[in-house]
């Protein structure tokens, strides 16, 4: 027992969790618990999962910000491989912390878990060369029932690390690059999602 940490609340989001394992390291590598429910329990998280999903992307790749409308997902999200910048957005409509978002800095080297419940937008921008990132989900992936939202949407205002690029009014990708010119690399769905004021919140 014992074997987490658990910061809540992170950002002044209620709900938002970031959760640290014990790592115990020697001479030969390390050993952790990636998932432990009594653990979870016992720091006051029940939630139950019910699928596991694992990605790879390269250096520039900007998933997101994605949601299931009818079938809302938590997601508890980590990286095995290489750096990611990791982001949820507040939908809930009654939530007093509405359209606000919160990243966080997710490596191979920090370990670092992300909790993100049901009722928010989530996405990730890959800053190393190559990223595995791991999550598990409260449900399952519904086909046609995702929705999204806009990257660069400018009321929701995420800070991107690295990113630069002039907003023109769509999540186009056209003219965004990282620092180092790696050009942002979004999928044809993903450049198209409306900003918050014309988009479903739960």
């Amino acid at each position: 027992m014992g074997q987490i940490k658990v910061e809540k609340n992170v950002g002044g989001i209620e709900g938002l969790c970031v959760i640290e394992p014990a790592v115990h390291g020697d001479a030969r590598g390390y050993f952790m618990e990636t998932y432990n429910q009594n653990d979870m329990h016992e720091a006051g998280l029940d939630m139950v999962f019910v699928q596991d999903n694992q990605s790879c992307s390269v250096k520039g790749v900007l998933r997101g910000l994605h949601f299931q409308k009818e079938f809302p997902q938590g997601k508890l999200v980590r990286v095995i491989k290489g750096k990611v910048f990791d982001v949820a957005v507040d939908l809930r409509k009654n939530s007093s912390t509405y359209g606000k978002w919160h990243g966080e800095e997710l490596t191979e080297e920090n370990k670092k878990q992300f909790y993100i419940p049901e009722g928010f937008a989530h996405g990730f921008l890959v800053l190393s060369d190559i990223a595995e990132f791991c999550y598990k989900c409260t449900d399952f992936y519904h086909p046609g029932d995702e929705g999204g939202l806009a990257w660069n949407d400018p009321e929701i205002g995420v800070q991107w690390p690295e990113v630069t690029g002039q907003y023109k009014g769509t999540a186009s990708s056209e003219g965004w690059t990282l620092v180092d010119g790696t050009p942002l690399n979004l999928s044809e769905k993903d450049q198209k999602w409306d900003g918050l004021s014309n988009t479903f919140t739960f």
